[in-house]
C-alpha cells in the first residue's frame, strides 16, 4: 500500500527529520522483513539519507548547495526564477529505499531520513511504500 504524508517547511532550504514517520509506518504495517521506498513527488525537493547526530551537517549541506547553485545566475533561463532549487533536487534525488530487517528500518547509528526542501516555505507530501519480502 502506498502511504501519503504531509509536512510544511517554513524556509526555502530545509532539511526535515522523516525518520519518525517512517519507523511508525514500517512498525504499523507489521512487515518484519522487506523494504520501505520513500519517495519525493516534487521538482524542487528531494530524500536524502544522511546523519542525524549533529545539526551542523544539515547547515553544511545546505550551505554547499548553496555555493554550487546559487539561487541567481546570469545564465538562467528559467522564467519561475527557481533554477537552483531544480539543480538542488536533482542532485540529492527524488527517492530512498530503505530495508527492512527484524521490524525496523536499517539505518547506521548515525543516519536519519530527510526531506529536503530548495523551494519552500511550502506545503508538501512524499510517499512511503512498503514492500514485504
Amino acid at each position: 500500500m502506498l502511504h501519503t504524508f504531509e509536512l510544511s517547511t517554513s524556509r526555502r532550504d530545509e532539511i526535515v527529520d522523516i525518520t519518525p514517520q517512517v519507523r511508525e509506518l514500517i512498525r504499523q504495517s507489521g512487515v518484519r522483513e522487506g523494504l520501505a521506498f520513500v519517495y519525493c513527488p516534487h521538482t524542487t525537493a528531494g530524500i536524502a539519507i544522511n546523519e542525524n547526530a549533529d545539526p551542523d551537517v544539515k547547515r553544511d549541506i545546505l550551505m554547499i548547495l548553496d555555493e554550487v547553485y546559487p539561487w541567481e545566475h546570469p545564465k538562467y533561463r528559467h522564467a519561475e526564477g527557481n533554477t537552483a532549487a531544480h539543480l538542488k533536487a536533482i542532485t540529492c534525488g527524488s527517492s530512498q529505499t530503505v530495508i527492512i530487517q527484524d521490524g525496523r528500518p536499517v539505518l547506521g547509528t548515525w543516519q536519519g531520513i530527510y526531506f529536503c526542501e530548495f523551494d519552500g516555505p511550502r506545503s508538501r507530501t512524499f510517499k512511503v511504500k512498503i514492500v514485504e519480502g
